[in-house]
């Protein structure tokens, strides 16, 4: 995994033991725990039209990361939504 510059001088505090890592309380728990829920939570579904050309790529593309087409599909609409994923220009 590439780390960024940040995450890089994290690990070498972390390593040089200048960071020490504490226990998170119930309350932050409890709030990652919901947050975690709602962020896998699919309560919505909704058709589309592809080309074959199209399907056939997402498939291919699905198989090669090992996971379900409609996931790789879900993923990255939800990667343009959060904006991490961008068009070229």
């Amino acid at each position: 995994m590439k780390l960024n510059n940040e995450e890089k001088e994290i690990e070498t505090l972390f390593e040089r033991d200048e960071i020490v890592l504490s226990k998170p309380d119930k309350k932050l728990l409890g709030q990652l725990h919901s947050a975690a829920e709602n962020t896998f939570r699919k309560d919505r579904r909704i058709n589309i039209r592809l080309s074959d050309r199209d399907m056939v790529g997402i498939q291919r593309v699905a198989a090669a990361r090992g996971l379900p087409y409609q996931s790789l599909i879900s993923g990255l609409i939800h990667q343009y939504v959060e904006g991490d994923l961008v068009q070229k220009s």
